[in-house]
């Protein structure tokens, strides 16, 4: 009768009401590792449409960038500005164009170093908002174990609080705390197993798009200073 009873209360806890039941400490690490769990689905939401929609604007803007004419791909990148690249090649095209020129269309030394300081600054740019938010994935991937972990252990140091309280070891006193920590716990590894693995994949979606913004800037700073940045004119 005593076990069946003691069942009876267990079963009758659920997860909430386990939440409700912990100590402050514990309430607080579970809702740490919510928030870091709905902040990480919405960065990795808000990163899976990003990186589509600039793989797909930098496909369509070097279609046309390589067919030849640079003011054709100035007219179309103004609409693919999702596109690392295109923003690179809006940026440059602009700044060489805002340059003081010879009579016959080229520009001095000095302008093409500044012309590569700003085709760099913009790569560089670019870089860094493609990357945003992947390091709030990193550090809740991370993180969010440990915060969990450290739930898990206030909970059982509850458990012998009331072990020694109610002078008893039975099952009634010592479950609470210890679904409390097992409710921390479980709660960290669900925040920290879709950041981890969403923010590898985003790792290696970014290897792409980076060494396409180094090969484009390279062809990019070679187009415009070999043309001296005479619109309508390419090769």
């Amino acid at each position: 009768m005593l076990f069946a009873a003691t069942g009876a209360n267990l079963a009758s806890l659920d997860v909430m009401s386990l939440i409700w039941q912990a100590s402050w400490i514990v309430q607080l690490v579970m809702l740490m590792l919510a928030v870091m769990s709905v902040v990480s689905w919405a960065i990795i939401f808000v990163k899976w449409r990003e990186l589509r929609r600039a793989e797909q604007d930098s496909e369509a803007f070097l279609e046309v960038y390589q067919e030849g004419s640079l003011d054709a791909a100035y007219q179309v990148a103004r609409d693919l500005d999702r596109s690392p690249l295109a923003s690179i090649f809006l940026s440059s095209y602009g700044e060489i164009n805002g340059m003081a020129r010879h009579p016959d269309g080229s520009i001095t030394e000095s302008q093409a170093k500044a012309l590569r300081r700003h085709i760099g600054w913009a790569s560089s740019r670019e870089g860094l908002r493609i990357e945003r938010g992947l390091p709030f994935l990193a550090t809740t991937g991370s993180a969010a174990p440990f915060i969990g972990l450290f739930g898990t252990v206030v909970g059982i140091i509850n458990s012998f609080q009331g072990i020694g309280a109610a002078g008893s070891a039975s099952l009634a006193v010592v479950a609470p705390g210890i679904a409390e920590a097992l409710i921390a716990t479980a709660m960290g590894l669900v925040a920290a197993i879709p950041a981890t693995i969403f923010y590898n994949y985003f790792v290696g979606e970014l290897r792409g798009l980076t060494a396409a913004i180094d090969l484009f800037t390279a062809d990019c700073e070679g187009d415009l200073l070999h043309h001296g940045a005479r619109p309508g004119s390419r090769g």
